[in-house]
């Protein structure tokens, strides 16, 4: 059984376009040699990929351009070359460096420099673009300030509400009862006449008139 016809058109899928490709290019190379070896021809292959790639071969002892150049004398075609390139590049060299002037020129009359060939309206077209650039600085320089000073508002804004809720904690706790005897947890076990002997060293301003007893006059008793 034979093998079926390929239909010949683009393969759409990648891998296997490049695995047919090199496939091919390597077959095509083995028929070319064999067709300049068999029937001693002058033969130059040239091959691209679709990415670009370059694959050339030719009958040996020929070069590439030898071919080519053959080719060229046998249909009278010349392949466009491009004209004195040395003269563009320093053509091109002019430009550059004549644009560098202008710009350099630009640069000095905007600093006040070099303004004795221009005139009225050249001087007076000039002063009208410094006082626009001025006008921009300064436009710049009052959002800058108008920015620093919303971030001061703010800043001065949060330093006060902090102050405030720091203030108002502070009252609350101000406010609350305090009473003695929390700071002695340990008289809940102590009985009452012991801490009434604690607490005394400790809060001697306190005064008990009911508790002091009458000493006897001593000179009424002596006769």
């Amino acid at each position: 059984m034979g093998r079926g016809k390929i239909e010949i058109k683009r393969i759409e899928n990648t891998t296997t376009r490049q695995v047919t490709f090199s496939k091919r290019r390597g077959g095509l190379f083995k028929k070319t040699k064999e067709l300049s070896v068999l029937c001693d021809a002058q033969i130059g292959l040239i091959i691209f990929s679709s990415t670009g790639k370059m694959w050339d071969w030719c009958t040996e002892p020929f070069r590439m351009e030898q071919i080519i150049e053959k080719y060229q004398r046998s249909t009278g075609a010349r392949i466009p070359e491009r004209d004195h390139p040395r003269e563009e590049l320093f053509h091109d060299m002019a430009m550059l460096r004549q644009e560098t002037l202008r710009l350099e020129l630009g640069i000095q009359r905007y600093l006040g420099e070099d303004m004795g060939c221009l005139q009225y309206e050249d001087l007076s077209k000039l002063e009208q673009e410094l006082e626009n650039s001025v006008a921009k600085v300064r436009n710049r320089q009052n959002e800058l300030l108008q920015q620093q000073m919303e971030n001061l508002r703010r800043k001065i804004h949060d330093e006060e509400q902090r102050a405030v809720l720091e203030f108002q904690k502070a009252t609350v706790e101000a406010s609350k009862p305090v009473h003695v005897m929390d700071h002695f947890p340990f008289f809940e076990e102590q009985p009452a006449g012991s801490i009434l002997q604690l607490a005394s060293p400790v809060l001697p301003h306190l005064q008990y008139p009911y508790l002091q007893l009458a000493q006897p006059n001593i000179q009424d008793s002596v006769p």
